[in-house]
């Protein structure tokens, strides 16, 4: 995993992060002068494919299984299909509301219930707020989270809320490898 880690520590900061003059608003609501954009860090394939082949890694490393991989959309989604591809699993993507027409499905994809084992990822994890909701959106469907996985961790919140929830939690990276300030209850 020290190999996965070094290159996309180099592609993150080379492609990823950005610093602003002045704070902008993340997702989470939270504000912060450094912004993480790993959709433009992983545009390219192969570098999607590396960190895709990261959390394969990081879940073999583990000793974990998984039937079907998948998070909220849109930070999951090529998350979700790099490693459904490269593991040969299912993949899933879960809608921030029901689409209103057609099955109305919340979540996309592969079929979860009970006896689907679920790895949820994530591309950039700032309170946890998305991957949280992903979650509780999985168990709903009677599937069960064996590992929560994110390229880049920017606070301690998600780490703690998975940890209660005995989910083991995998950051490929985090704030203090970026060498950024942590965000949100991390502070």
């Amino acid at each position: 995993m020290t190999d996965y880690r070094s290159a996309l520590l180099e592609i993150v900061r080379r492609q990823g992060l950005r610093r602003f003059p002045e704070p902008v608003e993340l997702a989470s609501g939270e504000r912060s002068e450094y912004f993480v954009d790993a959709k433009q860090a992983l545009a390219n394939g192969r570098h999607l494919r590396l960190a895709g082949e990261a959390i394969i890694a990081a879940a073999e490393e583990a000793g974990i299984e998984f039937d079907a991989v998948g998070g909220l959309t849109l930070g999951a989604d090529p998350f979700a299909h790099a490693i459904a591809v490269g593991a040969d699993k299912q993949w899933f993507v879960i809608r921030k509301q029901p689409k209103g027409r057609g099955t109305d499905q919340l979540v996309e994809g592969a079929l979860l219930g009970p006896g689907v084992r679920v790895l949820l990822t994530d591309d950039v994890v700032t309170t946890g707020g998305s991957i949280q909701k992903a979650y509780h959106e999985v168990v709903a469907t009677g599937a069960s989270v064996v590992l929560a996985a994110t390229l880049v961790d920017r606070g301690d919140v998600a780490r703690k809320f998975f940890e209660s929830a005995g989910v083991p939690y995998r950051a490929l990276l985090t704030y203090a490898e970026l060498g950024i300030p942590p965000v949100g209850a991390a502070l």
